[in-house]
């Protein structure tokens, strides 16, 4: 038996319970793990499973998921570590969703499951532990996947068993089956865990009742794809679940707001974000953002990284990725330049100094890249929403804090005037070929000289900032 596993996210691994369930799902048959999502890699890095977990494409979990379905494999497990059951349990069906369910076959998949959204039929006082099917007394002739003959998918590769394994570990930890393809084994794996089997449709009725009975009832020009409802023909609201008070609102990795109560909804217009529901709006966040689409946005709240681990440092201080070469052609200093995108950054993992504009880039992307041993210039205005539990800095480092507002001005005149409005930079080193300088003294003096062209322009724009090493 072929087996896909999806991790997603760090706390699954940081729990351990990653690496606890693949080997387990060894015993089953030849298993293959990637990651899904972008902030789960630095946890690979540190517990070392770079060789267990694929890490090398940034892919969302229902792409990973998409991807071992093009394998040809039996049977896709995603593990998830949600920071509740309800965030961990909304999002496996999304991710479901996403990954094998069309707009033919969507009606027919709720169906299947005899499921009706009358707002009487479900139980708004829904509690986990109470919709839970027990292993031990479990009747399979009653079994929901027995009720109908449905075919998920006319394609071969959308057959395939779909199981989320969320929380291990919690006391509402559970193994879900998404599809109609059952597994003999299910209840082996959750008796192993000490977890519950809870069916899809308890999930499917608490959380998105609403949305799929205007669907199911013909009205699905009215209602968007991911939990999002049409207010207008330019403006949509998305609601995102499991949401604590003051916790910040991520958007495709940019901070929107912060929330302030359990209830929160996210009101776009003709694709920009113009209100929060149940909490306030970062207007600098927004503007940053730009345009985007709610129905697919990748949205998170809390921290993007609860534990607080030891980080795993891969480069050492005798390692660098600058190397004197008789080819000339290979003698440059690598300088990257990141301007609010810092879930990109492990592409930059062999630069040797990237300059990072904004605080929350800046403390995200400095302490991945101190993994690597990349010191960063961070341009920084003290607008700074906790987005980590504790960040690191390679040494050599600076961070360069100035007024409200200067950061972006700032780091557009760097982009332009240094970088020539390029992304990535290579300073030449073949005039330095000749001085015979140890590689590492000539990478940290051209590295020294770049710091003062930035703290050059710097002063040209204003003399009040703090520098921090």
């Amino acid at each position: 038996m072929k087996i896909g596993i999806v991790v997603h996210g760090p706390n699954i691994i940081d729990s351990t319970y990653a690496l606890k369930i693949i080997n387990l799902l060894k015993k089953f048959g030849d298993v293959k793990c990637r990651l899904g999502g972008t902030m789960g890699r630095t946890a690979v890095i540190d517990a070392s499973l770079e060789n267990i977990i694929d890490i090398s494409s940034k892919l969302l979990p229902s792409e990973s998921v998409k991807l071992f379905k093009q394998e040809g494999v039996d049977i896709i497990f995603l593990l998830n570590y949600g920071k509740s059951s309800i965030t961990g349990h909304t999002f496996g069906f999304k991710v479901f969703k996403n990954s094998f369910l069309s707009l033919i076959n969507e009606k027919k998949y709720y169906g299947s499951l005899n499921l009706s959204f009358n707002n009487n039929n479900y139980n708004n006082n829904y509690n986990p532990h109470n919709n839970y099917s027990n292993s031990n007394n479990y009747d399979n002739s009653n079994n929901m996947y027995n009720n109908s003959n449905f075919n998920l998918n006319e394609k071969s590769q959308d057959n395939i068993t779909f199981i989320q394994i969320e929380r291990p570990g919690e006391n509402d930890g559970s193994v879900i089956e998404w599809t109609k393809k059952s597994s003999p084994f299910t209840y082996e794996i959750a008796n192993a865990l000490n977890l519950k089997v809870l069916k899809p449709e308890t999930i499917i009725k608490k959380y998105f009742s609403r949305e799929l009975s205007n669907k199911l009832n013909n009205f699905s020009d009215k209602i968007a794809n991911n939990d999002s409802l049409q207010l207008d023909e330019s403006k949509k609201i998305r609601n995102i679940h499991g949401v604590s008070p003051n916790e910040n609102i991520f958007l495709n990795g940019v901070v929107i707001g912060k929330s302030t109560g359990e209830k929160l909804s996210i009101v776009a217009k003709n694709g920009f974000i113009v209100d929060i529901i149940g909490g306030t709006i970062k207007t600098h966040g927004v503007e940053k953002l730009g345009k985007v689409d709610i129905d697919k946005a990748i949205v998170k709240t809390g921290l993007l990284r609860k534990s607080a681990t030891k980080p795993r440092i891969i480069a050492n201080d005798n390692e660098t990725n600058l190397q004197i070469s008789n080819d000339l052609s290979k003698n440059y200093l690598k300088i990257a330049f990141i301007d609010h995108a810092a879930e990109d950054i492990y592409n930059l993992k062999n630069t040797d100094l990237v300059v990072t504009i904004g605080d929350d880039t800046t403390l995200v992307a400095s302490d991945i890249l101190f993994r690597f041993n990349i010191p960063v210039i961070g341009i920084t205005d003290g607008d700074l929403d906790k987005v980590v539990e504790k960040g690191f800095k390679a040494k050599g480092s600076i961070i360069i804090e100035l007024k409200p507002g200067l950061d972006d001005i700032t780091g557009n005149f760097i982009f332009e005037k240094i970088f020539n409005s390029k992304n990535m930079i290579k300073i030449d080193l073949n005039m330095e070929n000749d001085n015979l300088l140890n590689k590492n003294d000539l990478k940290t003096e051209k590295i020294e000289n770049f710091k003062n062209q930035i703290l050059n322009i710097l002063n040209n724009i204003t003399d009040k900032y703090k520098i921090k090493d």
